[in-house]
């Protein structure tokens, strides 16, 4: 499976066609969920609901939002240290596989009725569902709400390389020549997805050591049951570690809080070792 085409594939879709998943698509998103191990000891679990077979008297609500779309891929959390960043890798990697069976997918953070789903999944009582995603196959002809959101996210207006990217601490950019293989690692992380491509990570480059940092949007997600830009982070660890894998290098993740002089609205995540 080559991920990393995944990753330039992926868009998202919110206008789906009625054609249903087969139940081997659905058997091997299962089979793929089992064998990811969720980073940094964090409590999340996953469940496919379809609405054809839940009772008659539930609904799956998204506020118009989604069109179309019968399945959808639910994460069940526990509010803990690193649910955000972990859910964000972890939702990410599954999303990409879906991508690479075929399957269009829209992130949901907000723009679900989390009672309607609550029905749908026998719940423990310190869990709720903070994301979900639509899986389907996407309709030729998208819907009005549909292209009036992807306008307005602008998912096609990355930042720039030196807004994101830095050596030693935030005083400079990294040139991209001094970032070897590590350059492409780097580009997979600047197209992943993100809140209202709000692109919130910055990575500081020490090294063997990328420093992953959150800067925030003031006043963005206050609304939100969960620390929506610590999440998008998570997206963020998800494409810079798969790159690296697949161009045959690898590491581990770890707490190093770098004594870094931050912005008022930047703030120290996680860092990643390579040992390529």
């Amino acid at each position: 499976m080559d991920i990393q085409n995944a990753m330039l594939k992926r868009k998202s879709i919110r206008t789906y066609n009625k054609k249903p998943i087969s139940q081997e698509l659905k058997q091997k998103i299962v089979d793929y969920i089992s064998t990811i191990e969720v980073p940094l000891n964090a409590q999340i679990r996953f469940k496919i609901i379809d609405l054809n077979t839940l009772e008659s008297n539930i609904r799956l609500g998204t506020y118009g939002v989604i069109q179309g779309a019968t399945t959808f891929l639910c994460a069940v959390a526990k509010k803990e240290y690193r649910m955000e960043e972990s859910l964000g890798y972890v939702f990410e990697k599954i999303i990409l596989y879906i991508t690479s069976l075929g399957l269009g997918t829209c992130w949901l953070g907000g723009s679900f009725n989390k009672a309607d789903f609550r029905k749908a999944i026998i719940l423990e009582e310190d869990e709720f569902i903070p994301v979900i995603s639509p899986i389907g196959y996407a309709k030729e002809k998208r819907g009005i709400l549909d292209k009036v959101m992807a306008a307005a996210a602008g998912s096609k207006n990355r930042k720039e390389w030196v807004e994101l990217f830095f050596e030693k601490d935030f005083s400079g950019p990294l040139e991209k020549e001094k970032a070897g293989m590590f350059e492409e690692c780097l580009d997979m992380v600047r197209i992943a997805p993100s809140a209202s491509n709000k692109q919130p990570w910055r990575i500081i480059k020490d090294g063997n050591n990328y420093h992953f940092f959150v800067c925030r949007t003031p006043g963005y997600g206050k609304i939100m049951s969960f620390d929506i830009q610590k999440l998008d982070v998570g997206i963020a660890m998800c494409h810079f570690e798969i790159a690296l894998y697949e161009l045959g290098g690898f590491g581990n993740w770890s707490d190093m809080n770098p004594n870094v002089a931050c912005g008022k609205n930047i703030e120290y995540v996680i860092s990643y070792t390579a040992n390529a």
